[in-house]
């Protein structure tokens, strides 16, 4: 096993992987730019190296991540997710230095990081796949030719997309013709390539994806399946498992295709496949991510495996301690992602200083978080501050254990999304267990709460009122 291991990442994805770290005896190094200097995960971690003074750039200096790692005595790398997590080129590097890379190999990374090559390679593994384009679209008239082969609407994608973005829906010719530069040029920004593929556009879709685990001696096992249906603009929200949609017949024949998705590109370590499932209940393959996901959480609460522990272990040459038959699922999980966000004004991004932050506890609470009273959120990163994860016996209990930890939950100096997680979860439609993608869309109204009053606030109010009334 591992003596030390250094951590690429920061923020709360950092804070999980050193609990797990020190949890196995192994020593956690963390990272961190000038702009990291007072964040909570250069606190947690047995020692914290200095990378550099740009807030972004540090996390992504491969050279000086890989030598840092060489200085410090660390014969391991653990990427996180964001930032490297999917980058072939660190991952070969991390090798190439004599260190162990805690992922996937560097081939699998760079296969299944185009969507182009996942889908021949999933076609050649007989896992279905959304009917698409034969590889990346040479230019508009192609795509045009395509998208009226195939029926409108289509979806346009950035063949080294991921994460929701370069994704544009187009239900005719005129929107294809639009979108496919802005696509174009937003693939071009955010993955450093242009290429664009199609697929055809299922309508109203399911998103669930299944957590894969394997070994270095040729075991692949599933921990089951996520739903990840309630998004935003293809980002996720509300993450739960498992996924009251499926049967057990369906979870099962879908656990059997991720797994052979997984066995066919000779994967190794912890990864997600992605599929998309229509009201019929036909399933597609959509993108396998080579790395632990944000939602993690929430598979670690039914099924109680730590995969960050099992990322490590496998890493280490260690054989998966469990067969498929021996994993069980239990009850029902909830993921919340808490932003430092305003729902009401386009969910945009609110920096600032925290001046009062009170985290929810009690049986079947969970909370991964990154700041704490008076630390100040930078502008420079993903705007998430916590995941809050709450766990029931059943989706009611689990309904109302997020209900009540959300009321608990008190975040201040910033605005966050808490006030819409506690307007979602108290509807009807949230209750009814039954997502798919378009869920906010078609419950807009989900976007008109008010603004939560904490106990506390009230009881202060009344006070001061009865203060004022008895001339004190």
């Amino acid at each position: 096993m591992f003596k030390s291991i250094l951590i690429a990442n920061r923020g709360e994805c950092a804070i999980r992987i050193i609990r797990s770290c020190q949890e196995m005896g192994i020593e956690a190094v963390a990272i961190y730019s000038e702009a990291d200097a007072h964040a909570l995960h250069v606190k947690k971690a047995d020692r914290a190296i200095m990378i550099g003074p740009d807030p972004v750039k540090s996390y992504l200096n491969i050279h000086r991540i890989v030598n840092i790692a060489l200085e410090s005595g660390c014969d391991a790398v653990h990427p996180g997710y964001g930032f490297l997590s999917e980058n072939a080129e660190f991952a070969e590097e991390v090798v190439k230095a004599g260190l162990t890379y805690i992922g996937p190999s560097p081939d699998a990374i760079r296969d299944m990081g185009s969507k182009t090559k996942a889908r021949e390679a999933m076609i050649a593994a007989g896992v279905p796949v959304i009917p698409g384009s034969d590889g990346a679209l040479a230019d508009i008239e192609e795509a045009l030719v395509c998208a009226r082969d195939m029926g409108y609407p289509v979806m346009l994608k950035a063949a080294a997309g991921g994460g929701g973005r370069g994704i544009r829906r187009c239900d005719n010719d005129d929107e294809l013709r639009e979108n496919f530069i802005v696509t174009q040029r937003e693939a071009m920004a955010a993955f450093g390539s242009d290429e664009l593929f199609m697929e055809k556009c299922i309508v109203e879709p399911h998103h669930i994806e299944f957590q894969i685990l394997a070994d270095q001696h040729g075991h692949v096992v599933h921990l089951f399946e996520r739903d990840c249906s309630i998004q935003r603009r293809n980002q996720k929200l509300i993450e739960i498992a498992p996924s009251s949609f499926l049967t057990e017949a369906l979870r099962s024949r879908m656990g059997e295709i991720a797994v052979r998705a997984a066995q066919a590109v000779n994967y190794v370590n912890a990864g997600t496949v992605e599929f998309l499932v229509d009201k019929d209940h036909n399933f597609w393959f959509m993108e396998m991510n080579t790395r632990l996901q944000v939602e993690h959480p929430i598979t670690e609460a039914i099924t109680g495996v730590d995969i960050v522990a099992q990322q490590i272990a496998i890493a280490a040459g260690e054989p998966l301690p469990f067969t498929q038959q021996e994993l069980s699922h239990r009850g029902y999980a909830i993921e919340f992602r808490i932003n430092a966000e305003d729902p009401k004004n386009n969910f945009l991004p609110t920096p600032g200083k925290i001046t009062r932050y009170h985290s929810p506890g009690g049986i079947g609470i969970r909370v991964d978080g990154c700041v704490y009273p008076g630390y100040e959120i930078p502008p420079f990163y993903d705007s998430m501050c916590a995941k809050l994860t709450v766990w029931g016996l059943d989706w009611q209990q689990a309904v109302n254990r997020a209900l009540r930890a959300l009321d608990e939950y008190d975040i201040r100096g910033v605005r966050t999304t808490l006030p819409f997680y506690r307007h979602v979860a108290s509807s009807e439609m949230f209750a009814s267990g039954s997502f798919h993608t378009g869920f906010l869309d078609q419950y807009p109204e989900l976007l008109d709460y008010k603004a939560h009053v904490a106990r506390e606030d009230i009881a202060a109010a009344v006070a001061v009122a009865i203060a004022v009334h008895a001339g004190l």
